[in-house]
């Protein structure tokens, strides 16, 4: 890898605009720092910022010749060096030196660089450099003033950053990538952010820019639970597999099939996407009256580099669609009296939210399979039926528990328990050739509970009737939906 490494104290990097030195002794002049598009915006809090001010204090206290307070991994990018990894601290750093200034103007010569315009500009960026910098400055105040000249020479001349710089950004993430996943652990959508990242070397500047860009502009724990609890446990259910979890270990199930693979199984996904994308970005689909095609299936595998954030950005919404049931947002669930029922009642709790995990990715993986981007009538009425076979498979399962976890959930899900209608759902929906072969299945393979199959009231239902009532009592008052007869209904 074409990579520079160096040391640099603070004070130079942010009064002088320099690194103090590389690997071979020498100075670096002209480090003009700039926050790149992709960034995702600064998000550390006032504690955050205070404490890392306190830990420098309690270096100083010890007398700690040298702090080293991390690395900054850089990308020289034209006349500006890029902040790949490392933006938090610098920022905090920049806003600290920026309070000492503040409170003595006799330090007015420092040129404080807080990366001016080129930080991020959302809302929460603004807010939270406003906040932590407010903070610092209280913080400071509570020091005795005749020690900050002594503070701030300590933080300028002997808190240390190791800095590593390339030319290509690609090497840049590709760094970020091999060190995160040695040190304290990132979420494993993160680690895919940069592994991808590095696929995408050979396009330009500014694609990669926008495509991060998008990337980050998704609620970053909803994406995170994209990937771990709805993308990875699909794809180990569907092959009738346990689902561990996603971590830093088995993330090679999203880094899929790379531009050099050249296997026959490596050419036909790739031949598919990039016939998807050639039909769509054409005139036919406009001329022939036709949807765009899809290019992606959750059960094939990923094509890495810029496909995998499309692909993220696909079931991203398709989920957020899924989960949101309002009635003019989206088009697939759209003021559904079921959704909306789960929603007014069963919405807290560990069983509850188990079970509305299995009933949203039964979906999820039916409308990836068998829904077009733009519903019909008919495919929405079919869908329709769907949330009523879904909620009766996964409701099931909570009927049937007083306590339910997760080891209880996954053996209902895999057929391993002798639980009225444990089945693989997701297996049966991925290998049905049409909606009506799957209903057709369904219909052999979902059973009406008997009174003696339902357990009596736990805490996981809100506001009982009274401590006598059973499920099936408190479902009755949603006549349509009622848990032990609805299956008959879908035998009709």
């Amino acid at each position: 890898m074409n990579l520079r490494l160096a040391i640099t104290k603070v004070g130079d990097l942010l009064a002088s605009g320099k690194i103090t030195t590389d690997k071979d002794g020498n100075e670096i002049r002209g480090v003009n720092l700039s926050v790149p598009i992709y960034q995702r915006p600064y998000k550390w809090s006032a504690a955050n910022a205070t404490q890392l001010l306190d830990d420098i204090l309690e270096a100083m206290t010890a007398n700690k010749a040298i702090y080293r307070v991390g690395t900054l991994i850089l990308h020289e990018n034209q006349l500006q060096y890029d902040i790949v990894d490392g933006q938090q601290r610098t920022i905090t750093f920049a806003l600290l030196f920026k309070a000492f200034c503040d409170l003595h103007p006799e330090m007015s010569f420092l040129n404080v660089n807080l990366l001016g315009q080129k930080v991020d500009v959302s809302s929460n960026t603004r807010k939270n450099i406003r906040g932590n910098y407010s903070a610092l400055l209280r913080r400071l105040q509570g020091i005795p003033r005749e020690t900050h000249k002594v503070l701030f020479d300590y933080i300028s001349n002997n808190c240390e950053l190791v800095v590593v710089i390339t030319d290509d950004l690609s090497e840049a993430f590709q760094f970020f990538d091999s060190q995160n996943a040695r040190g304290k652990p990132l979420y494993p959508h993160d680690l895919l952010k940069a592994y991808h990242l590095r696929e995408m070397g050979d396009l330009p500047q500014e694609t990669i820019e926008n495509t991060v860009a998008q990337w980050e502009s998704m609620n970053q724990m909803e994406l995170s639970r994209l990937f771990s609890d709805y993308l990875y446990c699909i794809k180990e259910w569907i092959k009738g597999d346990w689902a561990y979890g996603l971590t830093e270990r088995n993330i090679r199930k999203f880094k899929g099939i790379r531009k050099s693979d050249d296997f026959p199984y490596a050419q036909f996904y790739k031949g598919a996407y990039a016939y998807a994308e050639s039909i769509n970005s054409s005139k036919l689909p406009f001329v022939a009256g036709m949807q765009n095609l899809k290019s992606f299936q959750i059960d094939s595998p990923i094509i890495s580099g810029k496909p995998f954030f499309e692909y993220a950005k696909h079931y991203f919404e398709i989920l957020s669609d899924v989960r949101n049931n309002d009635k003019y947002s989206g088009y697939y669930i759209n003021d559904n009296k079921i959704v909306k029922t789960l929603d007014a009642y069963y919405s807290t709790g560990v069983g509850n939210c188990i079970v509305r995990l299995l009933f949203d990715s039964a979906l999820l993986l039916y409308i990836d399979r068998f829904c077009p981007g733009r519903p019909s009538q008919q495919d929405s009425m079919m869908l329709d039926r769907f949330v009523i076979q879904a909620f009766a498979w996964a409701y099931s399962l909570r009927a049937q528990y007083y306590n339910l976890g997760w080891q209880s959930a996954q053996n209902y899900i895999l057929g391993r328990t002798g639980l009225i209608n444990s089945f693989n759902m997701f297996k049966l929906i991925a290998e049905s050739t049409s909606p009506i072969e799957l209903f057709a299945a369904l219909a052999e393979e979902i059973k009406p509970l008997s009174d003696g199959n339902v357990k009596r009231h736990k805490p996981w239902i809100r506001q009982p009737l009274d401590e006598n009532d059973t499920v099936r009592d408190y479902l009755d008052h949603f006549q349509e939906y009622k848990l032990v007869t609805i299956s008959k209904e879908l035998k009709r």
